[in-house]
């Protein structure tokens, strides 16, 4: 059941940053495409912003996919919901909420 959650969550990051990934491209090509100054024209502030926005969302479910498959690591070898600190049982309630949890509340 664990691992089943684990490989949801998997798919719907690895979903999310093909998304990004190709909207980020596309904002890439158009602004290639373009003969717009990001420095001059009016809208190369909201091209700057977007480009910046879809990187870090780009990485952050980048990183979201590697705490999963680490997560999906511990379960493989037996330490899921063991704290990586303390060594002891990370609360039920705290691997509901973050799945890949890899430390208990008073480590985190």
């Amino acid at each position: 059941m664990v691992r089943d959650e684990l490989l949801r969550l998997r798919a719907s990051a690895e979903s999310e940053a093909a998304t990004l990934a190709r909207d980020l491209q596309a904002l890439f090509t158009a602004s290639r495409d373009s003969n717009a100054d990001d420095e001059h024209d009016p809208e190369g502030a909201t091209i700057g912003f977007e480009r910046a926005q879809l990187t870090a969302l780009l990485a952050a479910a980048r990183e979201r996919m590697a705490e999963v498959d680490e997560a999906l690591r511990r379960v493989d070898d037996g330490t899921y919901g063991i704290c990586e600190r303390c060594g002891r049982p990370i609360a039920e309630e705290r691997l509901t909420a973050r799945p890949f949890a890899r430390h208990c509340i008073a480590c985190a």
